[in-house]
């Protein structure tokens, strides 16, 4: 019996290999060319894309950890974008180069709500966007967004009239540096002022706007139109 029983188990399998560890001269190089890669690249650079010219036995996401860990500290910072990987000035710089670099300019107040909601309400429709607001959405104010790349069609809502549904597009999460939506604040913390800053989004740029009631007296050519349309 134990002879039949020793028969029947199962022969021993080898382990698994572990993958090999890079040596140092092919790490170099891989930190190298991630490094010109990301800094050439005009958007954030996907780990495919790192991948296809990476030295072979080295990831996308070892390179991009190691180069990482190798720029902590210095003005210049890889962050993690929208899915892919881009060079970001360091966040306690900002009020240095406010000094010195020219900010672009911002969307107008009336753009900011309207991306702001569909951010959060997504995907929704232009109706929807005007009854969280409490003010009709212009369609050139609309239509700033999607030029921008912003936001993207989503599809119809299926009712009458199939209304367009609007979502935010990977460019939005370039714009405001943000890894995935699940990386904006909650609502809670918008409420509560907990959040922390989004520059453009959910904080303002200057005590003048912190200050500011929030009203529809803009000055920009869509806010009047808005105003001549209520």
């Amino acid at each position: 019996m134990e002879e039949q029983a020793e028969a029947a188990a199962p022969a021993d399998t080898p382990a698994p290999e572990a993958p090999a560890t890079p040596d140092a001269a092919t790490m170099a190089e891989a930190l190298r060319i991630a490094e010109a890669v990301i800094f050439a690249a005009d958007r954030p650079v996907s780990p495919q894309t790192l991948a296809a010219v990476l030295p072979e036995g080295v990831s996308a996401t070892m390179a991009c950890a190691a180069l990482a860990e190798a720029y902590q500290g210095r003005g210049v910072v890889l962050a993690e974008i929208g899915g892919g990987y881009a060079f970001r000035t360091a966040a306690d710089l900002a009020p240095r180069l406010t000094k010195v670099v020219g900010t672009p300019r911002r969307l107008p107040r009336a753009a900011m709500e309207a991306l702001a909601i569909i951010a959060y309400h997504q995907p929704c429709t232009r109706g929807d966007v005007e009854e969280i607001r409490g003010a009709t959405l212009a369609q050139t104010t609309l239509e700033s967004l999607l030029e921008l790349g912003l936001v993207a069609p989503r599809g119809r809502r299926e009712v009458p009239g199939r209304p367009t549904l609007w979502g935010t597009t990977p460019k939005f999460l370039e714009q405001f540096s943000l890894k995935s939506l699940a990386d904006l604040p909650r609502k809670e913390e918008l409420v509560t002022g907990d959040a922390p800053p989004l520059p453009g989004l959910n904080a303002p740029t200057s005590a003048e706007e912190a200050e500011a009631p929030a009203t529809e007296a803009e000055t920009t050519p869509e806010a009047s139109e808005e105003a001549h349309e209520r």
